[in-house]
């Protein structure tokens, strides 16, 4: 009989504004849902994921390795950690202290209890993609330039002059270009367009949102059907080079991060010539007027 699996509720995350509108679960990453990739992962360890009282007890905001899940396949299942965080336990476990013989999942395992660990995420997971995937009713110009690789979905046009490097996720019924920039690991939904002069790296873009033209988003999780008037920048970098902070419940938390752009909800609509400072968090559908600076995190 197989080991079963089964999400716990996450303790004590800070995942809005991405999960203002959405389950945890729901959230994408690298053209996935987390919910889908824990589901996978689990099933190619040799274990059976189930709705409830499982054998194994994996937080929802965990996303763990098929290699390190396999640890958890024995008679007498262990708690899997990653540093000070705890993965999953067994069923029998109070979930709340360290067991006597933990295994350290390491780099195959992360709780994300911030909404800009989903980059760090998708950083591991697209590392390691390696063989470009076309879909047959996909059309790529023979004057855009891949240099690196692309996974694209159906209905999918790239025209003159993107250029791609790095790996780039692209779903389904999106128009990328012309003269657009894709690079680090950036995965784009579907229906969504990347217009004339826009630059877009290392960022998860959810469906439906359109960057027409002559802008630049680094480093940033950006929600579903928003729309970057011309010319919005997001900015990723310090001038004192030192790592990023953004605030979460009136207190600064360090990201990690040298490199951070934003963290934008669905529905957003940015005025022309909109300024993002990094770090910054705008909830969904809020707004800004053409020439805005976003200096703080914006709610309704």
């Amino acid at each position: 009989m197989r080991l079963t699996v089964s999400l716990e509720p996450a303790p004590h995350i800070h995942t809005e504004p991405l999960t203002s509108t959405r389950p945890l679960g729901q959230c994408l990453v690298a053209g996935r849902t987390l919910q889908s990739l824990q589901e996978e992962a689990c099933r190619n360890a040799g274990l059976e994921w189930v709705e409830t009282d499982g054998d194994i007890r994996l937080y929802e905001n965990a996303w763990v390795s098929s290699e390190a899940l396999a640890a958890l396949v024995s008679p007498a299942p262990p708690r899997l950690v990653s540093g000070d965080a705890l993965l999953a336990f067994p069923r029998n476990g109070n979930g709340n202290t360290a067991s006597d013989d933990p295994v350290d999942a390491g780099q195959n395992g992360l709780l994300i209890r911030y909404p800009w660990q989903f980059l760090t995420l998708q950083e591991r997971l697209l590392a390691e993609c390696t063989e470009s995937r076309i879909d047959a009713q996909a059309q790529v110009h023979p004057h855009a330039t891949v240099d690196g690789v692309i996974l694209v979905g159906s209905g999918t046009t790239i025209l003159p002059g993107v250029y791609i490097e790095g790996v780039a996720v692209i779903g389904k019924d999106c128009k990328i270009g012309p003269n657009a920039y894709l690079r680090g690991m950036t995965m784009i939904g579907d229906g969504c367009h990347v217009g004339q002069a826009v630059e877009i790296k290392n960022s998860i873009i959810y469906s439906k949102t359109a960057m027409g033209h002559l802008s630049y988003c680094g480093d940033s999780v950006v929600g579903q059907g928003v729309n970057f008037g011309a010319g919005t920048i997001v900015s990723n970098f310090r001038h004192d080079g030192k790592n990023h902070r953004s605030m979460i419940e009136d207190q600064l938390v360090d990201t990690g991060r040298r490199k951070f752009g934003a963290i934008i909800g669905d529905g957003v609509h940015t005025g022309i010539h909109t300024s993002i400072y990094p770090g910054r968090k705008m909830w969904p559908h809020t707004t800004t007027r053409p020439g805005d600076v976003v200096q703080r995190d914006l709610k309704l």
